[in-house]
């Protein structure tokens, strides 16, 4: 899914980073312009969330209710706060899913997709596989958990560019706000993109972000300007926002209009 014709180049004119594992590739051609260690296996916390949203998006409508069960509320933070017996349409979980990050709503798309949470889990599996993503294993819908869930940063960025062929994938990941309305006694939820970029990088478009203490800080950036337009993968930094614009920046140099 990614050229890797153009991987002969990957280290000229090098930016300076300090993740452990990074790719920059445009998503129209797949090309890649940069690279360091994108073989890398490396934990991904929350961008594991790209596949959930992924199989979500094909297996359930908009619109389909989904009835919380008693597993959402039980999962390590962050959760939003879902309630058992609660009865919420897919498209507000995906909202939260993408932007919130909510790893109770990973679980409530997992059961409702799949049947079960492990069900889910293999079909994520199985999607990898499909898609030639070799060096990705994910052990939960969430990222939460680091042990057994790993991919690099080159299947990173050929997953999401998989994604981003989904307009309703496209459309959440660059929504900044979103407000849903909620049965009391809640009555209102509003969700908060967490991707800093897209109110402070010029043409950002999303994608994810993702920590844990083991995966350190992780987020896939995407970006259009002028007709090109960009997808930067960052795992394992001490500060990603940093390291994608300055993917970004370069990619824009050297592949911009």
């Amino acid at each position: 899914m990614l050229d890797k014709a153009g991987a002969g180049h990957l280290h000229r004119f090098s930016p300076r980073l300090g993740a452990r594992g990074a790719i920059l590739v445009n998503e129209g051609t797949g090309r890649v312009l940069w690279a360091s260690r994108p073989y890398r296996r490396l934990p991904i916390a929350s961008t594991t969330k790209i596949m959930t949203a992924v199989l979500a998006l094909e297996r359930l409508r908009p619109s389909q209710i989904v009835t919380i069960t008693r597993l959402p509320p039980r999962v390590p933070l962050v959760r939003e706060g879902l309630r058992a017996g609660e009865r919420v349409p897919a498209r507000k979980l995906l909202y939260a899913l993408l932007l919130f990050s909510g790893n109770d709503d990973a679980v409530a798309l997992a059961q409702a997709s799949a049947g079960s949470r492990p069900a889910f889990v293999r079909l994520m599996n199985d999607r990898a596989r499909a898609l030639g993503l070799r060096s990705t294993h994910f052990t939960s819908p969430s990222g939460v958990i680091d042990r057994g869930n790993f991919s690099t940063a080159w299947d990173l960025a050929a997953l999401t560019r998989y994604a981003r062929r989904q307009p309703r994938f496209r459309q959440i990941v660059r929504t900044r706000i979103k407000r849903f309305a909620w049965p009391a006694p809640t009555f209102s939820k509003i969700y908060v993109n967490k991707n800093p970029l897209l109110s402070t990088y010029r043409g950002a478009d999303g994608v994810k972000t993702g920590w844990t203490t083991k995966a350190r800080h992780c987020l896939v950036a995407s970006a259009h300007r002028g007709g090109v337009h960009l997808i930067a993968v960052v795992l394992g930094s001490p500060d990603a926002l940093t390291d994608a614009r300055r993917l970004l920046d370069y990619g824009f140099k050297v592949d911009g209009p």
